[in-house]
């Protein structure tokens, strides 16, 4: 008793230190280049930046549905070479990546272009950091502020509203030796521009949008419960909490509707915004562990994963709950915090319902519980600023409420 005393004051004080230092962070904020039609203005501000031979990191899917054509062509329209490395793995491989990083030095190029989903977005930035940091490893730059020369000029053009991955200091990625995932996090990795165009969104399959769309809500939502968060990074979460609840949904039924693919966008970079800012929580540290070990998509692991992790909270974020209720449009002032934080939850599972998400993850073994809580703790503790400290045994068994 005494230890675990001790340990949850060294967190708390832990996370106190960085929600000070936090406020003199100079956090840089891409250039953004938003709406319909908007990644065709890409090329021209990658010439005016004086570029001329940049790394496209994309995938073989997007690459078969010919995603990139259309700004590919513009680069050629432009005069900027390229070279397209679309290796990416759904979760990529520290292997991926120094894949990547001999094809951008075997092509002299000299800038990246980050094209795609999450996955595409972290490759690119630990190419980026790997390129202009030859001397360290991959797993030497794991944690927080390791990366110590600036990455080449980075520019993202996200496919999926999900990652927030275009305004955040975050990459993840899996050793695959140990099955293990896990995030770099430094300033030098935030784009120089954000591209957010909704036409590039409109033919995801219904399963990606939902998945997406739930991984942004979780970066919105323990960004605004968790200790370390302020008045601009609670506004973002907000915002984006009520563009989801208004607007996922419809993207989901209706992947043509452009303003809905528009809004979902903008969320994804106001969660962003807030996570990367106030940090992420459990749902991250379990839903990084699915993935590693099981390959289960981040997206899909965080919209299971999220109401337990708040079922598990509610009474000590049952206040930031109930805010979060009524700026997403679910609730009015004056209603009492248990009844909006029900509600809240409520919200959360009835949307993964409509979606077709479900409440458990089919790939995890019993057996793995153990291993999945000790990691999963061992990246929360001491850095994520959660509401309530979880115990190995209790994070044994909220996973355990997982299987099938």
């Amino acid at each position: 008793m005494l230890y675990k005393t001790y340990q949850n004051l060294r967190y708390r004080t832990q996370h106190k230190v960085m929600k000070y230092a936090g406020m003199f962070l100079p956090f840089p904020v891409p250039d953004l280049l938003q709406g319909p039609g908007s990644v065709k203005k890409l090329a021209k501000r990658i010439q005016a930046d004086g570029l001329r031979q940049v790394l496209v990191v994309t995938d073989n899917i997007l690459m078969g549905l010919k995603l990139p054509e259309g700004f590919l062509k513009s680069l050629d329209d432009s005069g900027v070479g390229y070279t397209v490395f679309s290796d990416v793995q759904p979760n990529p491989t520290i292997e991926n990546v120094e894949d990547g990083v001999s094809v951008y030095r075997e092509n002299k190029c000299d800038g990246i272009v980050a094209f795609g989903g999450g996955s595409p977005m972290d490759c690119a930035k630990i190419i980026g950091a790997r390129v202009a940091n030859w001397l360290l490893p991959v797993r030497w730059m794991k944690g927080n502020f390791r990366v110590l020369l600036p990455v080449p000029r980075l520019y993202a053009v996200p496919t999926t509203a999900g990652t927030g991955s275009e305004t955040t200091v975050a990459a993840v990625i899996t050793d695959a030796d140990t099955h293990e995932k896990f995030a770099i996090n430094d300033l030098k990795l935030v784009p120089k521009v954000a591209v957010l165009d909704p036409e590039l969104m409109v033919g995801l399959p219904p399963h990606i949008t939902s998945t997406t769309g739930m991984d942004a809500l979780t970066h919105a939502v323990e960004a605004y419960i968790g200790l370390n968060g302020n008045p601009f990074t609670d506004e973002n979460a907000e915002k984006a909490t009520r563009l989801i609840f208004d607007n996922l949904e419809i993207a989901y039924r209706n992947g043509a509707d452009l303003q809905a693919r528009n809004n979902m966008a903008l969320a994804s970079f106001y969660a962003g915004t807030a996570f990367t800012r106030a940090y992420i929580g459990y749902v991250h540290a379990i839903a990084h562990n699915m993935g590693g070990l099981y390959g289960v998509p981040h997206g899909l692991a965080n919209a299971i994963i999220l109401p337990y992790v708040l079922e598990f909270c509610r009474l000590e974020a049952g206040q930031k709950l109930a805010k979060l209720a009524v700026a997403g449009g679910i609730g009015k002032q004056g209603e009492s915090v248990d009844v909006l934080s029900k509600r809240f939850i409520e919200k959360v599972k009835t949307m993964n319902k409509n979606m077709g998400i479900p409440n458990f993850i089919k790939e995890l073994k019993e057996d793995d519980i153990p291993l999945i809580a000790k990691r999963a703790l061992d990246e929360a503790h001491p850095d994520y600023p959660v509401p309530r400290i979880m115990t190995r045994e209790e994070c044994e068994e909220l996973i355990g409420k997982l299987l099938s």
